[in-house]
């Protein structure tokens, strides 16, 4: 294997090193935003319960006087019944018929108030249940991830020790004129540092390599850089077994 393919070799196997440690750093980062995002939803699922809550209150208690009202009006309309077979003139019974139409066509009104009433508590009430069936199920999630997340945290940093130890024996590999060359991408660019390009095309940033670069890139006589990306490249075909870095991922843009 001749001096380049053997540093490019070299730059690969910190790369994939590093890959690992950039999933787990991104995890633990992501890991305490997933429980925030939750929370958030949680508390516009509560906010809402409680909303809610309180129109169904504040309906019940309106139903509650409707019925007291409209049994005041039956009441009342049986008294007048009564009064009726009592009168002794004319004048007094046409007086009586219209204080009996007028306290029916009141608890008639009253009457289709209280079923538009009912429609709504019963609305209301679907409304409710179905709010309160989404606060439950995101406390017991925010509850659930809570408990795991402690765990999982210990479990990652103790796998960021393991792979910082051996990341140190992987840049001893690498000398250090080719190790500084990545060391400077990698703090100033986005991840990863190295990857491969296939059919004249950088797997960094999809973007074609110019025909003179991806000549000179296939001689393999010395380390080039993507000029759109600034990544350092390596041609494919160089490698026929699955050492090539992986594509880095398409959302990510933030700088290391």
């Amino acid at each position: 294997m001749s001096l380049y393919l053997k540093q490019i070799e070299q730059l690969v196997e910190l790369q994939k090193v590093d890959d690992q440690i950039h999933l787990i750093r991104k995890d633990l980062t992501s890991a305490p935003k997933e429980i925030e995002d939750l929370r958030v939803l949680f508390n516009t699922a509560e906010e809402e319960r409680a909303r809610i809550l309180d129109k169904l209150e504040h309906l019940r208690e309106q139903e509650k006087r409707l019925n007291l009202d409209i049994e005041d009006d039956a009441t009342k309309i049986k008294k007048s019944k009564s009064k009726l077979m009592m009168v002794g003139n004319s004048k007094e019974y046409q007086a009586m018929m219209r204080e009996m139409d007028s306290l029916e066509k009141m608890n008639r009104d009253r009457e289709d108030e209280r079923t538009v009433m009912t429609e709504e508590l019963t609305r209301q009430t679907t409304a409710y249940d179905e709010a309160d069936s989404r606060f439950e199920k995101l406390k017991v999630e925010i509850e659930a991830k809570e408990a795991s997340l402690a765990e999982r945290t210990e479990k990652s940093r103790n796998e960021l020790k393991q792979l910082d130890e051996k990341r140190r024996d992987t840049v001893k590999l690498v000398p250090l004129p080719v190790l500084s060359r990545y060391e400077f991408i990698r703090e100033r660019l986005a991840y990863p540092v190295i990857v491969p390009v296939n059919a004249g095309i950088c797997s960094g940033c999809n973007i074609a390599i110019p025909p003179q670069g991806f000549i000179e890139l296939q001689k393999g006589k010395q380390i080039l850089s993507c000029p759109n990306c600034q990544r350092l490249i390596y041609w494919n075909e160089h490698f026929t077994d699955t050492r090539a870095v992986s594509k880095p991922e398409e959302a990510e843009n933030e700088e290391e």
